[in-house]
């Protein structure tokens, strides 16, 4: 058997340099690149091999400087999102607080469904110079490190203490990283020691290596239920998720929709399933939907759910799909997903599934008995949105009209990315998408602010041909705006849109409807009596901004903005677009409710009324059994 001697962390970039994904008969590099930042846990093993193997070619296996760990856990896991889960990074860090500060980025990645591949250092395997710096003792065991932080937050993990682990540990990670039902985040934790060290490794674990990634098709008898309960429904409702895009199914969802007549709503990362002026397109649904699909979810007595894992934000805390005798089809391909709210599960790939349903309902418009419904919740809600993007709000602007400024500035192949605050519940509600499923990426599945800015370099990593807006805002921005520093040094272009409200606006509205008084949620000094309610904080997030490298446009009203957003189209630099905006100027709401629990006793009016309320609401609630 021929052999190469290589140290362990050599031998892993160079296994990595070969995987690919396959589906289709169409082929993609499963791992792009390599983020990184090093540290006295990987710089001598992960980073000797990275510069080897970029001294040798840096085509390879691309290394990008990243400058915060949780950061480029999200860049990876965007560039996944918009590669249809085929293609992703690595992470590495060193041992201690660059390993934990993957776990926030690895919870959003599985949580999302999102393939990343984590490659954290860790203590010594062989314990000869222990307690090294970084580590944890824990006197239950010498074996825990803070890596194991990672374990619940990762669909795979695998710590790697000899070299003769390694290839088994390998081949596992990227099963689960091919694998569109079992993907997330995955785990090799590489002890300092061991990615040093030399071992004979058989050359064909350096051979081209492909990853086929199925389209498992539907049992039949699921089929049969399932079109079973469609022929039987009147008011049948789609709720389309991220699983459609992933399957690259939207056009065949749209032929599933004409065919039978039935409607579509879509989740946060469903949107842009169904084009915007598709006459059975709905818009989005739930908690921070339409009037018009929450209008017709609500008289639905069946809801198709295909690739959605239907979260409370979906589901309205399980309210808005309110007819007493409703029930559920789920197609997904996971089956822990297609066993929600105890439907008929159809276990397959969305596309699959889809022309299978179409060629079994052929000829059967179902939904057509209330076309005339839906179109009338499509027209009163298309004056909704209307009315609002063109409402002046004064002295300052809204966010909803920065929001109808960037839609009017996009156009088809652009890309909007957003994650967190208030900006997603509008966004979800009120933009108006042009079909292509590619221009909205809001993360909603973990809701984390800062991952705008990371984000967003993620989908320009993996689509630069498109021109990406980031809309992020001032709560955000201070989380985690260092990734504008690793644009700048990629040279990748980015529109930065930063709204400023002096403070976390979604959560001071959310404060408000529980009786808690928009209690710390403004940035404020602390005042004479003790609390923080005195004059405003002099912080200045444009400047900063400058300072990390990025062009910055200051925008005093929504003229300026407008200007400043075409000055920065036509650059070819990031450009940070600063504008701010009235922290209580709201939108139109789409009707649904959202459970968070209002404290039972409280001293307070504001909360004892906004408890009444609560119990009101309670008592729509189901169980969906």
């Amino acid at each position: 058997m021929s052999t190469r001697r290589l140290t362990v962390a050599q031998a892993l970039v160079r296994f990595l340099a070969v995987q690919h994904t396959e589906r289709d008969g169409i082929r993609h590099r499963l791992i792009e690149g390599v983020f990184g930042i090093f540290g006295h846990g990987n710089v001598a093993g992960l980073g000797e091999a990275l510069l080897g193997l970029e001294l040798q070619d840096p085509a390879l296996l691309p290394y990008r400087q990243a400058r915060n760990e949780q950061a480029m856990v999200h860049t990876a896991a965007a560039f996944a999102r918009t590669r249809d889960r085929l293609s992703t990074y690595a992470c590495t860090t060193s041992v201690g607080p660059g390993a934990t500060n993957l776990v926030t980025g690895a919870a959003l990645a599985t949580i999302n469904r999102l393939p990343v591949l984590l490659l954290p250092g860790d203590v010594f395997a062989t314990r000869t110079a222990n307690p090294v710096l970084q580590e944890l003792e824990d006197p239950r065991s010498l074996d825990i490190s803070v890596n194991d932080t990672l374990r619940p937050v990762s669909r795979y993990f695998d710590r790697v203490n000899r070299p003769e682990q390694l290839p088994a540990a390998l081949l596992n990670a990227m099963r689960v990283l091919a694998d569109p039902a079992d993907t997330g985040a995955v785990t090799l934790a590489l002890p300092q020691d061991v990615q040093a060290e030399a071992w004979d490794w058989p050359e064909e674990l350096f051979e081209q290596r492909v990853w086929h990634v199925p389209r498992p098709r539907a049992d039949i008898s699921a089929l049969n239920r399932a079109r079973t309960a469609i022929m039987n429904a009147e008011r049948p409702l789609i709720v389309a998720g991220g699983g459609v895009t992933y399957s690259q199914a939207t056009d065949t969802l749209r032929a599933f929709a004409r065919a039978t007549g039935i409607p579509v709503a879509e989740t946060q990362a469903g949107r842009g399933a169904m084009p915007e002026d598709d006459p059975l397109s709905l818009g989005a649904v739930g908690a921070t939907g339409t009037t018009a699909a929450n209008r017709i979810a609500a008289r639905a007595d069946l809801v198709i759910g295909i690739g959605t894992r239907f979260s409370d934000f979906t589901t309205a805390s399980r309210t808005v799909f309110a007819d007493p005798d409703v029930r559920f089809v789920t197609i997904n391909i996971a089956a822990f997903d297609a066993a929600k709210h105890a439907g008929i599960a159809v276990v397959a790939d969305a596309r699959t599934a889809l022309e299978d349903l179409t060629a079994l309902l052929s000829g059967s418009p179902i939904g057509a008995t209330h076309s005339a419904e839906i179109a009338d919740a499509r027209a009163n809600w298309a004056a909704t949105v209307e009315s609002a993007y063109h409402f002046a709000n004064a002295p300052l602007s809204s966010q909803i009209e920065v929001i109808a400024a960037v839609n009017d500035a996009v156009e088809p192949g652009d890309v909007v990315v957003c994650a967190a605050g208030s900006m997603p519940g509008d966004l979800h509600r009120l933009w108006r998408t042009g079909g292509d499923p590619k221009s909205y990426h809001v993360e909603y599945g973990f809701s984390c602010m800062g991952y705008e800015i990371a984000g967003g370099l993620g989908v320009k990593l993996a689509a630069p041909e498109r021109e990406v807006y980031v809309l992020v805002g001032d709560g955000s921005y201070l989380m985690l705006a260092q990734e504008i520093v690793t644009a700048v040094a990629e040279g990748v272009k980015l529109i930065v849109v930063l709204v400023d409200n002096a403070g976390y606006a979604s959560i001071g509205a959310l404060s408000e409807s529980v009786g808690s008084q928009r209690f710390g949620t403004a940035y404020r000094y602390r005042g004479t009596t003790g609390r923080l309610d005195g004059g405003p904080l002099p912080v200045d997030l444009a400047a900063n901004a400058a300072s990390l490298g990025a062009n910055v446009e200051r925008a005093g009203d929504l003229g300026e903005f407008v200007a400043a957003l075409d000055r920065a189209k036509k650059a070819d630099h990031l450009t940070v677009v600063h504008v701010t905006t009235d922290p209580l100027a709201g939108g139109p709401d789409g009707g649904a409710w959202w459970d968070v629990p209002v404290a039972q006793v409280s001293e307070l009016e504001s909360t004892r009324a906004a408890r009444t309320g609560y119990e009101e609401a309670k008592k729509a609630q189901r169980p969906y059994l």
